[in-house]
């Protein structure tokens, strides 16, 4: 996937737009909440396209700005009403499909995610928590979330940096910085400090015990941002919710060990996950001889099979645009001129291998 790829349309609510696009295809699914989204900016994101790639291999993902955020922040502030966050949720998807959907809430949006599931039970089939709360009192002490509001307002540089340590600890320097600068681009200052207020506001607790859609809550041990403790609260309160706990420190799921956070959700909405698809695939052959990487001959030993990019994604949960990369960079030390002479070569190898 690039850029490119992406559609941006809005949804009306009231006095509320909101932004929200879609790509891939198959049954719909919903991805986001995060309180510094920004549908145009973080698509610039290689990392978080691959993620979505991953799953847009499988479903037709929405995404969206919240409300008063990022491209939706054009008509008025950051409500803070559960209700109204809720209410452009739906109409999100009332705008993207007529079917239920997965929907799949990070951080903040947990809690709006569980109030949809609870009041609009028609729209929501499936329903994954990642990195959530019930109560966004329960993420710092009073006074430790005014001073980090009062922080965002007065100085958004500095405050920025120290939102990107707590949210990606793990995280390489430049991605950090990366990461900090697109929090500055989403929003300014008070727009900002709005949608942290906000986060802290949201409480889910009268939604918990009227979800019926199955649900299955993830949490890293050692996210920083939102604590272990509220993420196993949260599946407590929520009636048959499956709790999966997993190793790291990032906040957000496309950093850090992003494979296990997508094989637990395809896992979960019923598609193959990528460990499966290893266990069934023939073990690849040994590239040393070609100069080849392993996955650059997994991809041309499918593509000798006949399988398109987007067939070859799907099965080793990469994004087309991936594969396509794979193959480019195998001709390119192949010193081959096509697609179907890198693969010939690898048959070749194969068949020789297997002699």
């Amino acid at each position: 996937m690039i850029p490119e790829d992406q559609v941006v349309r809005h949804a009306r609510v009231g006095e509320l737009d909101v932004a929200w696009s879609a790509v891939g295809s198959g049954p719909p699914l919903v991805l986001g909440g995060w309180w510094s989204s920004h549908l145009a900016y973080d698509w610039e994101s290689r990392a978080f396209r691959e993620f979505v790639g991953r799953l847009a291999a499988h479903r037709t993902v929405i995404r969206y700005d919240p409300p008063g955020v990022g491209l939706s922040r054009r008509r008025g502030s950051v409500p803070h009403s559960l209700a109204l966050h809720t209410d452009a949720l739906a109409a999100v998807i009332g705008h993207a499909t007529s079917d239920p959907v997965a929907l799949v809430a990070g951080s903040s949006g947990c809690s709006v995610a569980v109030a949809l599931a609870a009041r609009r039970p028609e729209l929501v089939d499936r329903l994954v928590l990642y990195g959530g709360y019930r109560r966004g009192v329960d993420i710092a002490s009073p006074t430790d979330r005014e001073a980090m509001v009062e922080l965002v307002r007065a100085n958004w540089g500095i405050s920025s940096r120290v939102l990107t340590e707590i949210f990606l600890p793990d995280a390489t320097a430049a991605q950090r910085q990366e990461f900090a600068r697109g929090q500055r681009r989403a929003a300014s200052a008070d727009d900002a400090a709005a949608a942290l207020a906000a986060v802290y506001e949201l409480d889910a607790s009268d939604f918990c015990d009227r979800v019926e859609a199955e649900t299955l809550v993830l949490h890293r041990r050692g996210d920083r941002a939102i604590r272990f403790a509220l993420g196993r609260d949260l599946a407590a309160h929520i009636s048959g919710a499956r709790f999966e706990e997993l190793d790291g420190v990032d906040h957000f799921p496309w950093y850090g060990d992003s494979d296990a956070v997508l094989e637990r959700i395809l896992d979960f909405l019923g598609v193959e996950t990528a460990a499966t698809v290893r266990a069934q695939t023939p073990r690849p052959i040994d590239a040393a001889d070609l100069g080849l990487t392993a996955r650059e001959t997994e991809v041309l030993r499918l593509v000798a099979e006949g399988l398109t990019d987007s067939q070859i994604g799907e099965l080793l949960f990469l994004s087309p645009h991936t594969v396509h990369r794979h193959v480019a960079n195998a001709r390119t030390k192949l010193g081959v001129p096509s697609r179907s002479a890198a693969a010939a070569l690898v048959a070749a190898a194969m068949a020789r291998g297997s002699a």
